[in-house]
This record gives structure tokens, C-alpha cells and sequence, in this order.
């Protein structure tokens, strides 16, 4: 993640939790020097991500604390398993703790729901990308995680991609050729990908030069006449409704992407604790 800054990160999410006061629980209850050994677990079955970030929180609250890390990004793991354990300040990893699961919570949970619909594709050659449908200010983890389950990304940000959409081309007087020649004459050197949700659009969107069709929520027999159509001229991209239990169909009509929001948008985070643990880390 070039773009992302940690630090800055870890920073912003500390100052929301602990506020000015800091975390008076631990400072009422605890002694100062008390030290913490806990392991961090997973009480269901997930696909790991964050969990650098995670150790991130605890280092920035005691930069000596011990970490031993059991399991890396991208790694399914069964309930159960231990995901790392550390020894440090109590104070300090009690104060970092909801921070540091909050976000490990959140990436699993999107890499988890994201390796559903990669295996569910298995096979049929097609694709599955993410979409910019994330939390706000989580892009760049959201997307990070979305990999960590196996998806590619799709755009980033509206300026490293154009895709022309149904708003754009209504706003043109409804007219495919219009738009796509507006966004091929453009300055930009980006491929112009196009929204089409009808048969009758594919034919004029590619004489005017897309170089990319995105089908709208099209059933796998429709998706089927267009991956005819089209036969090979530009990659195709399936979106729009996608679920779980449709998925497979959609990708054996042929297309070599599919796209699918809830990946990143409505994904549950997962169950991962932390506790004290008897067993001192060696």
C-alpha cells in the first residue's frame, strides 16, 4: 500500500478512541508498570488481513512491547486459531486493543466475504474486482483487503480510470456514440470503459472506440448474447446485483470480469479476540 500512510493512520483512529483523557479505565485500575501477555485469536473461520496494522496500535503505545505473529495477510484460518501474541504495558495495550481489532475486525471481514466469491468463480476464468464502494477515508484498506482475499482491484480513484456511466450518457441526450466519442477525444490516455444495460447499446458504444464494456445488471443469459456479440473485441465486465448465489452463473456466460460492490460495502466483520494469557511469551 504505497499511498497509505501508517502512521497517520494509527494516529487518527488512537486520538478517536482515547480522546484527550486517554483511557481512565486502565489508568484507574491498573499499575503503572503492570505488564500485559495476551494472544490475539479468531473465533471463527476468516481470511486474515490488517494484521500489521494491528501490530501497529500496540507499538505506537509501547514501542518495546514483545510480538510474535502467527499468521500473515491472505492466510484462511480455522476458529480457533491463534493470530499473534504479545507482551508489553498493560496500560499501553489495553489503551491500543479496541483500535487494533476494530480494524483487523473490519479488513478480515472484507478478505473473508471477498474469498467466498473468489472460490465460488473458481475455474470459469473469469475475474472478481472490487469497486469504489468502501467506508469513506477506508478506501486504501478496504481494497488492500479485497486482495488479501483474492479480488483485483478496479478503480482507485475517479482519476485513474474512466468509466462512462448511464448518468453520464443521459446527460448527453441518452446517446452511447455521443459520450464515448466525447470521452476518446479527450486528454486524459486512459481506456474509456463504458456502462451499457441493454443488447442494443454494445454495438454503437464500440464503433465510437470504447475499449471496455462494463454489462449492467444483466441476467447470465443476456450476459451470454452480449459475450456473442462482443465475441473477444474488448474485455467485458458483468456488475450490478451480484450475489453469492449468482455468481457462478454469471461467470460461465463468459465474461472476464465481474464486479462486485458488497464485497467491500456490506461485509461483517469477523470475530477476533484478545486475552490475557496465562502462558508467559517466551
Amino acid at each position: 500500500m504505497a499511498q497509505f500512510d501508517l502512521a497517520d493512520f494509527v494516529d487518527r483512529v488512537l486520538a478517536e478512541d482515547l480522546g484527550s483523557g486517554g483511557d481512565v479505565t486502565s489508568a484507574s485500575t491498573i499499575d503503572r508498570d503492570a505488564r500485559f501477555e495476551a494472544i490475539m485469536d479468531s473465533r471463527e473461520a476468516i481470511v486474515v488481513a490488517g494484521i500489521d496494522i494491528a501490530i501497529a496500535f500496540f507499538r505506537k503505545l509501547d514501542p518495546e512491547v514483545r510480538i510474535e505473529k502467527l499468521v500473515e495477510d491472505g492466510d484462511a484460518v480455522p476458529a480457533g486459531q491463534d493470530l499473534m501474541r504479545l507482551a508489553g504495558n498493560a496500560r499501553a495495550m489495553l489503551a491500543a486493543e479496541r483500535s487494533a481489532l476494530n480494524t483487523m475486525q473490519h479488513m478480515s471481514g472484507i478478505a473473508t466475504v471477498t474469498r467466498q466469491y473468489v472460490d465460488a468463480i473458481a475455474g470459469t476464468g473469469a475475474t472478481l474486482l472490487d469497486t469504489r464502494k468502501t467506508l469513506p477515508g477506508m478506501r486504501l484498506l478496504d481494497k488492500y483487503a479485497s486482495r488479501m482475499g483474492g479480488a483485483s482491484n478496479h478503480r482507485m480513484r475517479m482519476d485513474d480510470g474512466l468509466l462512462v456511466k448511464d448518468n453520464h450518457i443521459a446527460v448527453n441526450g441518452g446517446d452511447v456514440a455521443v459520450t464515448v466519442r466525447r470521452a476518446k477525444a479527450a486528454d486524459h490516455g486512459l481506456e474509456v470503459q463504458v456502462e451499457v444495460d441493454r443488447i442494443d447499446q454494445i454495438e454503437p458504444a464500440l464503433k465510437a472506440g470504447a475499449d471496455r464494456l462494463l454489462l449492467d445488471n444483466m441476467g447470465p443469459e443476456t450476459l451470454k448474447e452480449a459475450v456473442a456479440l462482443v465475441a473477444g473485441r474488448v474485455p467485458l465486465e458483468a456488475s450490478g446485483g451480484v450475489r453469492l448465489d449468482t455468481i457462478r452463473a454469471i461467470a460461465e456466460s463468459g465474461v472476464d470480469y465481474i464486479s462486485v460492490g458488497r464485497i467491500t460495502q456490506s461485509a461483517p466483520a469477523v470475530d477476533i479476540g484478545l486475552d490475557y494469557a496465562l502462558q508467559q511469551l517466551p
